[in-house]
């Protein structure tokens, strides 16, 4: 195995997923756009010629949208998302995975070619990251294990990318940055994606 993809998901739940959205839209209408989120990253997913591992937050479905026969299904494990991360590539690497890169499902941007440019940037840097403006990022693609740049960040809050840059630059290893890329995390990002001509 040389590329392995890993897509972290929510389980597509009313009054789960895409909270912020929710606080002024509604769960049912957060629900549905978050679906199409997922519709979008499972298709850019599906256009990479690489494995593809799916983690869920909380059950594995065998009978969703998303294809067994593309998609290795696991569950999340960890106390926070970066625990959480760190074990999946762990497992990744401990798989034989020459490189390996992480994205979630709320980026209706990405697609086939990004993921593939993440993956080629490895070639010759050790990290690939894809920023948002928010101060996070969409992707983050390593060679071999790095545990330290999941450890002692606050998540969800805009020094995600910068401490996460910050670890890498520590360690005397390289970063590839990839182009900004706008989360779907507020009911603005959505209208702003909307005229994206999603």
């Amino acid at each position: 195995m040389s590329n392995l993809l890993l897509l972290f998901i929510r389980n597509p739940q009313p009054g789960k997923v895409k909270t912020r959205l929710a606080r002024t839209m509604g769960d049912a209408e957060a629900l549905r756009i978050y679906r199409i989120l997922l519709e979008k990253t499972r298709l850019a997913a599906m256009d990479l010629p690489a494995e593809r591992w799916l983690y869920y937050s909380d059950f594995i479905d065998h009978n969703d949208e998303w294809p067994d026969s593309y998609f290795q299904k696991k569950l999340q494990s960890g106390t926070d998302l970066g625990a959480r991360m760190e074990q999946a590539f762990d497992e990744a690497f401990n798989s034989g995975a020459e490189k390996a890169a992480i994205i979630g499902s709320d980026c209706p941007d990405l697609n086939g070619a990004l993921l593939q440019a993440a993956f080629d940037a490895l070639d010759t840097h050790d990290f690939a990251l894809g920023p948002t403006p928010d101060g996070g990022y969409y992707l983050l693609g390593m060679k071999k294990p790095e545990p330290s740049v999941f450890r002692g960040i606050e998540w969800s809050t805009d020094t995600v990318r910068d401490r996460t840059l910050e670890k890498i630059q520590a360690t005397g290893q390289t970063c590839a940055l990839l182009p900004v890329l706008t989360d779907v995390d507020t009911e603005a990002d959505w209208q702003s994606a909307l005229r994206r001509h999603l």
